[in-house]
């Protein structure tokens, strides 16, 4: 089994300056702590970290200070609608050090299974760095079919999957047809990390881990100790929060969390804007309740 990709792994926010600027020591600082809570690898560039609105050079530079400034491994978030830029994305990744790469089906486009396959399939010709494919049809508008996740992982680069449907179902059948291959399943939705576990995933990619990288880390370390009381506390403890953090889109309430608590975040890009007060509110509550404010 890969067991680097294991454990909590924080999709990371973003955090721009004032100006809309990349915050290089922000990023730094948010690394440095996110690590310091004990979570086995990174997520720079994802759908959290506000990807779609970088340009490719901002996409690449904070891929390359995610690697300089982590002393865990770094899975870059490349993908792309192109499969043409994914690529070039993947290769840089490579080349910069990453560990693997993470990659979002193709939005808007709506490819055929047939597209996905070939997409992904092209990708893992291009390189040698491992390869976790994304799939999260609520942001994408394509759900990736088992029987094309189960042909994908046979490929010697592409070793996992970050599944983001919530669907115990459909989790339960891709564990069970990739069984034979060395592919690993990680949650993509932080209040599916516990029973996903409990059928065969190694860990979450995660967004409350951006504020909560420590009680993350407790609840997971816990199951993987075989302690499942102390799992499923720390699991409801945490649930009302995990909710709250995507009463609006994601990453506008994990950014918002995160300025909230001291840490580096700044202005969301357009088209995201800021919470509507109502929501802010309950927002603020849950992260009272849980001591992060």
């Amino acid at each position: 089994m890969n067991q680097r990709f294991q454990g909590v792994i924080p999709a990371l926010i973003t955090p721009f300056t004032s100006n809309n600027q990349i915050d290089v020591e922000g990023l730094r600082r948010n690394i440095e702590f996110v690590i310091k809570g004990g979570v086995s690898a990174i997520v720079p560039c994802g759908t959290t970290g506000e990807s779609a609105t970088m340009t490719a050079e901002e996409h690449m530079k904070v891929v390359d200070i995610a690697i300089e400034s982590s002393k865990v491994p770094v899975i870059a978030g490349t993908g792309s609608n192109s499969t043409e830029e994914a690529i070039i994305f993947t290769k840089h990744a490579q080349d910069a050090g990453a560990a693997a790469a993470l990659i979002i089906t193709p939005y808007y486009n709506k490819p055929t299974q047939n597209g996905l396959k070939a997409h992904f399939e092209k990708i893992a010709n291009s390189v040698d760095i491992p390869i976790i494919l994304y799939n999260v049809p609520s942001r994408t508008g394509v759900d990736m079919a088992v029987f094309t996740i189960a042909d994908l992982a046979k490929h010697e680069n592409i070793i996992g999957i970050k599944e983001a449907t919530g669907d115990m179902g459909k989790a339960t059948e891709i564990l069970h047809k990739t069984k034979d291959d060395d592919f690993i399943l990680l949650s993509g939705d932080d209040v599916a990390t516990l029973p996903l576990m409990s059928i065969g995933a190694t860990g979450v990619i995660s967004v409350i881990a951006n504020i909560l990288p420590q009680k993350m880390s407790q609840m997971v370390a816990a199951y993987q100790k075989g302690n499942l009381s102390e799992a499923v506390k720390i699991h409801y403890e945490l649930a009302p929060l995990m909710k709250s953090l995507f009463i609006e889109t994601n990453p506008v309430p994990i950014k918002t969390a995160a300025r909230l608590s001291g840490h580096a975040a700044g202005p969301l890009r357009l088209p995201l804007v800021d919470m509507m007060p109502a929501n802010l509110e309950i927002l603020k509550n849950e992260l009272k309740k849980a001591g992060v404010i």
